[in-house]
């Protein structure tokens, strides 16, 4: 029977249809992910279909079919992998280079090449400069078709070598990298690219490990060394790894070749967070086992950060995590690109029409399909080949000016080719913790049940531990009970609350102190001796050198907490912790198991022994969801923990339990058995701990806050007036999301908030869903669970009504839940999506988002290189979107369209021309002029378009509205693409027919009129089009004008150069430039006055 029957559907509920889609029915939920999301309506894929992009589709699907058959991957299995014997392998394994290269020698130029002409612009210079080699098709000199063309690809061509080389030269430095490897002979010195699996490999201190290796020894006297693991997860803290027993405890590092052992590794994976493998020592009676998790492993790409350490090689090459965890990002586009290249098709097929036009008025005479593709390649000047190249160099300059701006230092621009975006974008989706949160913990509250301290009251905490161990020391005689909490019996005069009080903090103290996986890291001292064998002979636990490291911040916190309070962590190693108590005694415990973090379990668990008493206790901590069904009845956890979250406050339960010595043995032997089992090893032991974790002792709750960004309430304020709507997608849970999208005014003071109620089934959803759709303007928090069950049955009405919301909360969101909530938005409202995180959970989000930003936060730089752009505060933004967005846009726009009048106006010229002389497909301007005149003449000013600004950045952030407009597209369109068309049409007009007019006797007067009047009026024009002069522009106008006249002394094969020089000349160029330039300024002068745009109020 399918898991979601029709049983749970109310009859009732007809206010919303019902996708009755029997898919919905049929796929069980661990399908989902693999589920078709979109409901995209399956179009008659006919002729049109073909020719409107379905011959792309076609042919993309033929290649990856083709590089599927070339590049068949090989199966990835399990491993037996012998201690120093690579020749035993029965397998061949992947060579340990590093290749990070797109192309090689043989692929370069195709692949690049290939690239360039997937460009309708691109592909269509081509075809009209191949053109150029038919001799009937000829037209003019061949260098005006090839240079421009030429140009552009060497460029390109220039930049990916660059990229290339670079990519070589950093993979070769990695593959040469020297690293010693243990044989029998002794040590021998191999290059990274050489190692073998089953190789010993020793690394060194801030040595980069090269290949995943199970951990066999280190220098360090515990067993354990700690690597850093910013390059592979972006996390910055130290990790802390254990040697395997077997191999730490042999006498000598020689003996690892006097040993027979192995050991059996899971097949690659994905995980970094994960292994399960076994080692086994076959020449001792009985065998030796022991079970291989994740803490014995060294990924390659991380670094050692403490001692020496060898390891056995098991995964080299494309097998190691980190390079099985490298995605390639997607080319993104720009919406300003999309929309440039569907105004190019436009321009070719007027072109094409126009060519038939001037045909069909000629007769279609003799050979008339020679003559029409003469005609085309003539106007082919419709579609300038600079457009290009002056679009690419703009969105360099913005990006230069993006990183030059002072009001947002540090913020780098990764992808060059998308700046408009950021003046397009109408979704915000933001990380809570780094992102809008600083990621610093301060520690606020711990409740007791019946007593609550607050950060004025932890003085009193302190007296209460301070009391306790004072009693503890003064009484040694007291037997067993000495050692952990203050015997009762000697506190007869106190009065019997007080009692319980103080022996309740000092349990819950005790148990946060020592519940964690925190390591007490003394820096300076090991410094100081030079070796960090001396640092630990003689550790003097001095609090100014000491510093803490742990995966997470919140438990760094806490372990400060303890010691303000007076109890502090020391000491750590694999297997014992040291606790300093106020009067300075120094309390051991022997770690005995520890069960961490994971995401699914949501805590943490550690079962330590005191030494002094023998005392076993299991503590465990963890998010409340968790902990409720785990502690013995209470009334007041659930209560606490709701009134902690609505002031902002991450919660943790801290809970124990004491064990007597057959319980914990007759555990440790269940765990050990299953951690050795090779089939679901993760379920067996999450089962035997589970065993454990019953009706334990509640002691506390602690309520943890995070501080949020420097200014991040204004900036939000900003964005939300600029019409952007902004979605959290957090990974906390619903109660602190809620509270931190109030505190942070994501969501507005007089706005209410629809908290979307769980829901599993199809039915709950449909309820939930139309109790959501009768709320008007409120926000929505919703988890990631239920969203996952409204996606799969309603996917298009809740991306309806979720869009209409002014903010959306989604709480227990997975990384590949946030890139699919991005996708949903793309797909559904067509809209630009930007998304913005700081951790290597956002990634994915990242690169999946229209446009990518990355804050360099204390969770790495991972996010800041996978995004577009990286700034260092979430605060940049405003800055970044409101002026550098909207100038990119703005200039990109007017650039775009101006180096398309251009080629236009030249274009009418022509028709005007061909069309007077009897529809000769003749040239009109030939050889050099054509060169110039996209060049050296009028080039400077028309890239000087990049200065523009129509609202200085003050305004622009003063008045965030102003944003708006940006979004709906209307600086570049068909219609104003139209109005550059007509204007192109006119001026081209008269500048032709007014030199036909005004010339005298001989045709090339025409060229030298005409062309004069070309170039002076395209100057004028982009005096007209600027907003705000800039002094570089007059520099360039004044600059362009005096390099035509000063080329008209070499034009003399084109030129009259007497008749230049005559009055003549100069009344009729001015009279032509000033009929084609004059009318335009006029409108524009009417057009301000009485039509003026909405910016220009606001500056006057």
């Amino acid at each position: 029977m399918t898991r979601y029957s029709l049983e749970d559907e109310p009859s009732n509920l007809d206010e919303m249809p019902l996708m009755m889609s029997e898919e919905g029915f049929e796929n069980d939920e661990s399908d989902y992910q693999t589920l078709p999301r979109a409901r995209v309506n399956q179009r008659q894929r006919g002729l049109g279909w073909f020719l409107l992009g379905g011959w792309k589709v076609l042919c993309g699907s033929c290649c990856d079919c083709l590089a599927h058959i070339c590049r068949r991957k090989k199966e990835l299995k399990a491993r037996t992998v012998w201690l120093g014997s690579p020749e035993k392998c029965e397998e061949k394994y992947p060579k340990n280079g590093i290749k990070n290269q797109k192309y090689n020698i043989f692929t370069f130029v195709p692949g690049v090449l290939y690239q360039q002409f997937k460009f309708f612009l691109n592909l269509y210079f081509l075809v009209v400069a191949c053109s150029q080699f038919v001799p009937s098709l000829k037209i003019g000199y061949l260098y005006t078709y090839w240079a421009p063309l030429g140009f552009v690809l060497t460029v390109t061509m220039v930049r990916e070598a660059v990229d290339e080389v670079r990519r070589y030269q950093r993979d070769k430095e990695m593959n040469s990298q020297l690293y010693s490897k243990l044989t029998v002979r002794g040590k021998i010195q191999v290059k990274s690219s050489d190692i073998q699996v089953g190789d010993l490999i020793i690394v060194d201190k801030n040595q980069r490990i090269p290949a995943d290796m199970i951990f066999l020894r280190t220098s360090e006297k515990n067993g354990g060394c700690f690597i850093r693991t910013d390059q592979l997860d972006g996390e910055t803290d130290w990790k802390l790894k254990v040697a395997v027993g077997c191999t730490q405890r042999l006498p000598a590092v020689g003996d690892l070749f006097s040993i027979s052992a192995y050991v059996y590794a899971q097949k690659p994976q994905l995980d970094i967070h994960s292994f399960e493998g076994n080692f086994t020592r076959e020449d001792t009676d009985p065998q030796i086992h022991e079970s291989l998790s994740i803490e014995n492993t060294l990924w390659a790409s991380t670094v050692v950060a403490s001692g020496t350490v060898i390891g056995v090689v098991i995964y080299t090459g494309k097998e190691t995590r980190s390079v099985l965890n490298t995605s390639y990002a997607k080319n993104k586009v720009g919406l300003l690109d999309l929309e440039l290249n569907r105004l190019t098709k436009a321009l070719f097929l007027a072109q094409v029409v126009l060519s038939v036009v001037m045909v069909a008025l000629q007769g279609f005479v003799g050979p008339w399909l020679s003559n029409l593709c003469r005609f085309v390649v003539l106007f082919s000047y419709i579609i300038p080949i600079s457009l290009r190249v002056n679009l690419d160099m703009g969105k360099s300059a913005y990006g230069w000016m993006i990183m030059k701006d002072e009001n947002i230092p540090g913020t780098v621009v990764r992808t060059s080719t998308i700046p408009e975006e950021l003046g397009r974008l109408v979704y915000l989706l933001t990380d809570k913790t780094g992102t809008l949160t600083q990621n610093e913990m301060v520690f606020k509250r711990l409740h007791l049940g019946t007593v609550s301290y607050g950060t004025d009251t932890m003085d009193e905490i302190q007296n209460h531990i301070v009391k306790s161990y004072a009693q503890v020391t003064s009484q040694p005689s007291n037997g067993s009970t000495s050692g952990s909490t203050p015997s009762r019996k000697t506190q007869t005069s106190c009065p019997k609350v007080r009692k319980s009080v103080s022996s309740r903090i000092h349990e819950a103290v005790k148990a946060i102190a020592l519940c964690h996986n925190v390591t007490p890291v003394y820096e300076s001292h090991a410094i100081v001796n030079g070796e960090t064998e001396s640092a630990e002979a003689d550790q003097d636990y001095t609090d100014d050198n000491r510093t803490y490291q742990a995966s997470s911040p919140d438990e760094v916190e806490l372990v400060r907490w303890t010691e303000s309070v007076g109890l502090t962590l020391v000491n750590r190693d694999l297997n014992t912790l040291q606790l300093k108590t106020p009067s300075g005694q120094i309390l051991s415990f022997h770690i005995l198991q520890i069960f961490p973090f994971t995401s699914e379990s949501k805590r943490m668990g550690i079962i330590v022994k005191e030494e002094s008493t023998g005392d076993i206790t299991f503590y465990m901590k963890g998010a409340d969801v968790a902990m409720a069904s785990i502690v013995q009845y209470n009334d007041w956890l659930e209560e606490e923990c709701g009134n902690m979250a609505r002031e902002g406050l991450r919660t943790l339960v801290v809970a124990k339990k004491s064990l007597s010595e057959e319980q914990y043995q007759d555990f440790e032997s269940r765990y050990n058995q299953a951690k050795l089992s090779i089939h679901d090893r993760g379920l067996k032991v999450a089962a035997v701990v589970e065993s454990l974790e019953r009706e334990m002792e509640l002691l506390c709750l602690t309520g943890v806050e995070d501080q949020l960004q420097a200014d991040v309430r204004p900036t939000l304020e900003l964005l939300r007036n600029a019409g952007i709507k902004i979605w959290m997608l957090t990974g906390d849970k619903l109660e602190t999301a809620t509270c931190i999208a109030k505190s942070s005014h994501l969501v507005s003071r007089n706005q209410d908030i629809h908290v979307f109620k769980p829901v599993s089934s199809r039915g709950e959803a449909h309820l939930e869903l139309n109790a959501f759709r009768r709320k008007h303007d409120c926000a929505l928090v919703i988890s990631g669970d239920s969203l996952e069950v409204c996606l799969r049955y309603y996917e298009h009405e809740f991306v309806e009504l979720a869009c209409q919301c002014p903010a959306v909360v989604c709480c227990r969101c997975s990384p590949t839940q946030k890139a699919q909530i991005v996708t949903l938005l793309q797909q559904h409202t067509a809209n630009r999506t930007c998304a913005i995180g700081d951790g290597g959970n956002d990634v994915s989000m990242i690169q999946a988002a229209d446009c990518g930003i990355g804050i360099e936060g204390k969770e790495g730089k991972q996010a800041s290189l996978a995004a577009d752009f990286s700034i260092t505060q979430f605060k940049h933004i405003g800055r970044l979107l409101m002026v550098h967005g909207r100038n990119s846009y703005k200039r990109s726009a007017a650039l775009g369209q101006f180096v398309m009048h251009r080629g236009m106006i030249i274009s009418t010229m022509q028709a005007v021309f061909s069309s007077v002389f009897y529809f000769a497909s003749v040239p009109l301007y030939q050889g050099f002029l054509m060169v110039g005149y996209a060049t050296m003449y009028t080039m400077f000013p028309v890239f000087s378009l990049v200065l523009d600004q129509d609202v200085k950045p003050d305004m622009a952030l003063l008045y965030p509205e102003l944003y708006k407009d940006l979004t709906k597209g209307r600086s570049l369109s068909f219609k104003t693409f139209l109005i550059w068309v007509l204007i192109s049409v006119y001026q081209g007009g008269i500048l032709m027919y007014g030199a036909l007019v005004l010339f005298e006797s001989e045709f090339v007067h025409v060229v030298a009129i005409s062309f004069t009047a070309l170039v002076l009026t395209e100057l004028l024009m982009v005096a007209l089009t600027i907003r705000t002069w800039h002094w570089l522009m007059v520099v360039a106008e004044f600059f362009s004008l005096g390099c035509y006249l000063a080329s008209l002394a070499f034009l003399n094969e084109y030129f009259d150069l007497t008749f230049i020089t005559t009055w003549p000349f100069l009344w009729k160029v001015s009279a032509i430039t000033l009929v084609s330039c004059l009318p335009l300024y006029i409108i524009k002068y009417l057009k301000r006055k009485f039509s003026p745009p909405s910016y220009s109020k606001l500056s006057s």
